[in-house]
């Protein structure tokens, strides 16, 4: 598939991505060995999203989850999210390519930390793809956190009770200024959300791919959008029959 047989392109686009350490494992490979592919996988996406035109792009790295997993391969997510932004930083950077990183920053380590704000502030005015690198992130957290901001406000006198809006939340946000996705992407052939952008997701389409992440290339992601290209999103309401095929 081309890119002049792409239409339709969605705005946003978010993907969970699953399947490293199965991927890893058919192969007799350790897990640590998926994590590695799925690195290359990540780079080679990102140039898909901005050859199609995709504005915005979301990738689950590291979930509030993911600390439960043990400590060895912890560090091994650790140490390729290092990889990836010391390698592709500048790639990344002379692309235009702005980097944005959603996520409770509370409990990572300062070498880690350092290197997601070194990757934002150095693409803080790059126009082109968005990247939003979702680590250490959790839908049901960011919510909490959005709404302990609120009654913040409210216990402060800086809000009334009835003055909040769906908008006010969506602003507390950590996506606060990032439209909500178009479509949710989620690889390995697993059918739920895990956590990931749940607020955001509510009118979002979503999509369930067989191939684990690794396997996830330039084809697969342009079938993706060629298959978000033949929905027709509603938003609640009716769409005539002879709109089919198009956005509504």
């Amino acid at each position: 598939m081309t890119i002049a047989e792409l239409s339709n392109v969605p705005k946003h686009v978010a993907i969970i991505m699953d399947g490293n350490g199965r991927w890893a494992n058919e192969r007799g490979q350790p897990r640590s060995f998926g994590h590695k592919q799925g690195v290359e996988a990540v780079r080679t996406v990102v140039r898909a999203a901005g050859e199609v035109g995709v504005k915005y792009l979301t990738l689950f790295a590291f979930s509030s989850e993911n600390w439960r997993r043990p400590e060895a391969e912890i560090q091994d997510l650790f140490g390729l999210l290092k990889f990836f932004i010391r390698r592709d930083l500048a790639e990344l950077h002379a692309s235009n390519v702005c980097i944005k990183v959603i996520g409770d920053r509370y409990r990572l380590a300062s070498d880690i930390l350092n290197l997601l704000l070194e990757a934002e502030e150095t693409t803080r005015n790059n126009g082109g793809l968005v990247l939003v690198i979702a680590f250490n992130y959790g839908a049901r957290d960011e919510l909490a956190r959005a709404v302990q901001a609120i009654a913040r406000d409210v216990e402060a006198g800086r809000l009334e009770p009835g003055a909040v809006t769906p908008e006010m939340i969506s602003q507390r946000l950590d996506t606060a200024g990032i439209p909500d996705p178009d479509v949710i992407i989620r690889t390995s052939g697993e059918e739920r959300l895990s956590n990931f952008l749940l607020w955001q997701s509510a009118y979002s389409e979503l999509m369930f791919v067989p191939e684990y992440w690794p396997d996830f290339g330039r084809e697969q992601f342009f079938e993706a959008i060629a298959r978000y290209g033949n929905r027709v999103r509603r938003f609640g309401a009716v769409t005539p029959p002879a709109v089919a095929g198009s956005q509504a």
